[in-house]
């Protein structure tokens, strides 16, 4: 076992230079993939922007019914235009989403606790590789808690889902869940994104933070920054137009799309961030004009 202590920190992430094995392939750390994984990443990651919006609305797993998704076959018509991703449960999928869908499927894949429980970090896997193959999921996502009572679990979970997706050439995301006892700094993530990413999932998702440049920098793979709580409009667009600078390759927005008294626009805006590049205040402009 490597002994971590005197152990050298670098500080250099040469931030202003590209990955160095992309070849040409516009998803980053993917090069060397196959054809199956390179087809599923193209339906999640625009081949013209290289970047992604993803609508999560798999909250109900541990939530239940939340303000917001109380009527999933209402929603999701209003915002399939918008997004380029749904990353959902295999039950709101197969009851709530059109079958002609045709764009990327997030398909959540680990559940644990409800909400009525303090500690969620001990999750199983409940979908199995046959019925992620039935669903035609792009990749497969499981919650990863670094530094939680359940870290050992999810490590597990994590990599037992990667290995069977790689036989069937089927992406992992990873998601990384902060512990109750973990502060959301750059030094957390920094390490569990790169666990999680070292151990072979080809996305991560994960927050925005101080120095977030930094995490995306030594991050392999390309990285996905999560909403988390409802912001005020403008500043969830900052918060989307900061971490696009920092070197995001697109946002999984959940509770900041459906909990917008506009979502569709909303939607809208934070494409335009992801894939127009526009500006934080651009954005707020486009969607006050668009929600009009």
């Amino acid at each position: 076992m490597a002994d971590g202590e005197g152990l050298k920190v670098e500080k250099n992430y040469h931030l202003n230079t590209p990955f160095g094995t992309d070849s040409g392939f516009h998803v980053k750390g993917a090069a060397h993939l196959d054809w199956g994984m390179k087809r599923h990443l193209t339906n999640i990651f625009h081949p013209q922007s290289g970047n992604t919006v993803m609508f999560a609305f798999d909250h109900g797993y541990f939530m239940g019914s939340v303000s917001g998704l109380e009527r999933l076959d209402l929603l999701i018509p209003q915002l399939v235009d918008q997004v380029d991703v749904l990353m959902a449960t295999r039950g709101a999928l197969r009851t709530c989403v059109k079958p002609d869908f045709r764009k990327g499927i997030a398909l959540r894949v680990s559940a644990g606790s409800s909400m009525i429980n303090d500690d969620l970090s001990h999750e199983i896997v409940s979908v199995d590789m046959e019925d992620a193959i039935r669903m035609n999921a792009d990749c497969m996502a499981v919650q990863t808690f670094i530094g939680a009572d359940g870290q050992l679990e999810s490590i597990d979970n994590l990599s037992r889902v990667i290995n069977a997706g790689n036989r069937y050439s089927i992406p992992t995301l990873g998601v990384i869940a902060v512990g109750k006892n973990m502060e959301r700094t750059d030094q957390y993530f920094k390490l569990a994104t790169r666990i999680v990413a070292e151990l072979g999932a080809h996305i991560i998702k994960t927050y925005y933070c101080e120095k977030f440049e930094e995490i995306a920098a030594a991050c392999p793979v390309p990285i996905v920054v999560a909403g988390g709580k409802k912001l005020p409009e403008a500043e969830a667009l900052t918060m989307a137009y900061r971490s696009m600078q920092g070197g995001a390759r697109g946002l999984d927005m959940g509770r900041n799309i459906f909990q917008s008294r506009h979502p569709a626009a909303m939607a809208d805006a934070i494409g335009k961030i992801v894939h127009s590049k526009f500006t934080d205040k651009e954005a707020w402009e486009y969607y006050r004009e668009t929600a009009k």
